[in-house]
């Protein structure tokens, strides 16, 4: 088995398990466990799981939030991907909002320059993208900053949002399904996206197949709030059905 194929194996088998056994999975494969363990380094720089003795836990199923420069290598050929796949829902012209997240990134590294957008959003790295985009007209949201997703949240965030209506808003999550709907871990960025979702005539849900089921602490949307989910042919059909049934049209990139 190659490296690539085996860095696959160990990234499905930690995502459907929760870890992975050092030990285990060497047995099972016939290979030395230190070659076990240095596929494992290679997926813990990728984002995809973080060591711990014996063996590695998914990012997915642990308490904390990997860092934006983490997350961004996390899955990003299905990120650029669905970012490409979400330009077709972009207006001609019109206001949209993009949520702070590395694929709304990708995204605001996307949009034309031919065309009248009023872009508003709370994500730093989003505004560093389009400050000085051609036909883009940028409104920042002010507020606490995350260190962890470099986005504005709290008080001055909610304020502002609950005085706008926007065509169409992106967002992303760090979970969905259809029986807990959109989700996150911190409750102050929670309470940023649910006020997003009630300032958008439209609302898009960019999330690569990873997300699918890892449900998080704090739901800010249910699936049926959602108009378009935009995720990657890594999810399983049946799952599309399920999703598709609770409300929003699946786009599969």
């Amino acid at each position: 088995m190659y490296a690539a194929e085996r860095h696959q194996l160990l990234a499905q088998r930690a995502r459907r398990d929760g870890r992975v056994d050092v030990n285990d999975v060497a047995a099972e494969l016939g290979v030395a466990p230190e070659t076990i363990r240095r596929d494992l380094g290679v997926l813990e720089r990728q984002g995809v799981v973080r060591r711990v003795y014996g063996g590695a836990v998914a990012v997915e199923r642990l308490d904390f939030e990997p860092e934006v420069a983490q997350r961004d290598q996390t899955n990003a050929a299905e990120k650029d991907a669905i970012a490409r796949a979400a330009l077709d829902l972009v207006p001609d012209r019109g206001s949209i909002l993009l949520d702070a997240g590395t694929t709304t990134s990708r995204l605001a590294t996307l949009l034309p320059t031919d065309r009248d957008l009023t872009v508003i959003t709370n994500s730093i790295p989003v505004a560093s993208i389009l400050a000085t985009r051609p036909g883009v007209t940028l409104h920042i949201l002010g507020g606490r900053v995350r260190g962890t997703t470099l986005a504005a949240v709290e008080a001055w965030t909610l304020h502002a949002l609950d005085g706008l209506l926007v065509d169409v808003a992106f967002l992303g999550a760090n979970g969905f399904s259809a029986e807990h709907g959109c989700t996150t871990p911190d409750m102050a960025e929670s309470a940023v996206k649910a006020a997003v979702v009630a300032a958008a005539r439209k609302r898009v849900l960019l999330a690569d197949h990873s997300k699918y089921g890892t449900d998080q602490l704090s739901r800010f949307a249910r699936l049926s709030e959602i108009d378009v989910l935009v995720t990657d042919s890594g999810i399983d059909a049946g799952a599309v059905a399920e999703l598709e049934e609770a409300g929003p049209e699946v786009v599969l990139a």
